[in-house]
């Protein structure tokens, strides 16, 4: 996937402008875009992330989320709630406001300030629209060593935390892979992220898991699950190799991976976060249908 198709490419434009599977036992049974709505299962809280869909709009986004059969969209930040609540659409998880960089986070103490900022103007706005969670990011190295990256996120995120905990906020730092999609970024093994918690003491802190990411730097997804799921809020989900669609062609046993999910009695959302590769926007949605029913477990 060239670089820029990647969500640091997709969140500058949108924030400026506004294991394998088989095909006969995944694939055929979910492909037709005509079939009925999906009836799903109650185990899963679906989701969507935006970004992926940005060849159409947000409302159009709404519509075929609600034609699915779900009802909740991820990474939307405050200027596009009001698009969100007119359809009855959950934001499940949140940007603030401000700036969002994949890169600048709170491993550096030079973002700290204006991190702090952001978060202290849209944790209000969050209570008042009745949202829950909000993705925050630990930023690239730089040289920087694991330790006092550590040191400095929990540093920052302190200055935050005690407003989250108050107003039930919970802030959540995704791990990202630095292998192919994000060189540098820091935030890269679970290990990292769960001492991260650890350090901040904070229930309010936790890991957004990206299945995708995770199984490029460090695989082992369904046992990493079982083992630190106390300190997971939130999924994402994504074909490996290339981040597209959850089918045949792909090495990641997704049904397996939900069923550990729920196993875990995780109650969050998993949030579809692949790029879509079919020859029109029908065919698009038609993957997005197909991926959530694949997860549905």
């Amino acid at each position: 996937m060239p670089a820029k198709h990647n969500r640091r490419e997709a969140l500058k434009t949108m924030l400026a402008g506004t294991a394998a599977l088989g095909a006969s036992s995944m694939t055929a049974a979910y492909a037709g875009e005509n079939a009925a709505n999906v009836k799903f299962k109650g185990n899963i809280n679906h989701s969507v992330c935006q970004w992926c869909y940005n060849f159409i709009s947000l409302e159009e986004l709404c519509k075929h989320v609600k034609k699915i059969g779900f009802s909740a969209i991820d990474l939307i930040a405050p200027k596009d709630w009001p698009m969100l609540q007119q359809y009855g659409i959950y934001s499940s998880m949140c940007y603030h406001g401000g700036k969002v960089s994949l890169v600048d986070g709170f491993n550096n103490k030079d973002f700290h300030d204006q991190l702090v900022k952001d978060y202290e103007e849209v944790i209000p706005l969050m209570v008042k629209a009745g949202y829950k969670d909000v993705i925050c990011f630990s930023g690239n190295r730089r040289g920087m060593d694991d330790e006092t990256g550590l040191k400095n996120c929990a540093e920052g995120l302190k200055r935050i935390l005690p407003l989250a905990e108050k107003n039930g906020i919970t802030i959540q730092m995704e791990l990202l892979n630095s292998k192919v999609d994000h060189k540098d970024y820091m935030c890269d093994r679970t290990a990292w992220g769960v001492e991260l918690c650890k350090r901040t003491g904070s229930e309010n802190f936790k890991l957004l898991y990206d299945i995708y990411h995770m199984q490029i730097d460090e695989g082992d997804v369904i046992h990493t699950i079982r083992e630190y799921h106390p300190y997971i809020g939130h999924y994402h989900t994504a074909g490996v190799p290339g981040r597209h669609e959850l089918n045949e062609k792909q090495e990641l046993n997704y049904p397996a991976i939900m069923q550990a999910i729920v196993d875990t009695g995780f109650k969050g959302y998993v949030a579809q976060e692949f790029i879509p590769t079919g020859e029109d926007n029908k065919a698009k949605i038609a993957a997005l249908k197909q991926a959530v029913k694949i997860c549905d477990v």
